[in-house]
């Protein structure tokens, strides 16, 4: 089998599927790959750089979610959540300055955050509001 771009010598077939000797130098294209004249395009101006992620709006991401597992722990989510938060804030107005990125997980980090602070706010005042009442229910 030829192939239809490799002219033929029209040799003997010697085994090279493309009909060259095996001392025979190698013919060219029909097509000159090696052209350097001008390009009717322009070149592709890629990708722009990436920014770097802010390293405060990952901390801040990831501390927000380890108050959602400190919440079972008599506060501690709330306080974890509060610190996330306040990351979070400080992150987004740095990117704002700066321009890098990571802009989503700083706003992740506030939303998860406040929601724990709340979450706590929340499952306090329920707590206290058992006791009231069931302080009031043994004295009466």
């Amino acid at each position: 089998m030829t192939d239809p771009y490799r002219p033929n010598t029209g040799g003997p077939p010697t085994g090279d599927p493309y009909g060259f000797g095996t001392d025979a130098p190698p013919q060219n294209y029909p097509y000159d790959y090696g052209y350097v004249g001008p390009h009717p395009y322009p070149a592709h101006p890629g990708h722009p750089p990436q920014q770097p992620t802010d390293g405060l709006a990952i901390a801040s991401l990831v501390v927000s979610c380890v108050s959602v597992l400190g919440l079972c722990a008599s506060g501690i989510g709330g306080l974890l959540g509060l610190v996330g938060a306040i990351m979070g804030h400080v992150s987004r107005r740095r990117i704002r300055n700066t321009g890098a990125g990571g802009s989503g997980l700083a706003l992740a980090g506030v939303i998860v955050g406040w929601s724990m602070v709340a979450i706590t706010v929340l499952l306090a005042a329920a707590v206290i509001t058992l006791i009231v009442v069931s302080e009031n229910n043994n004295n009466t």
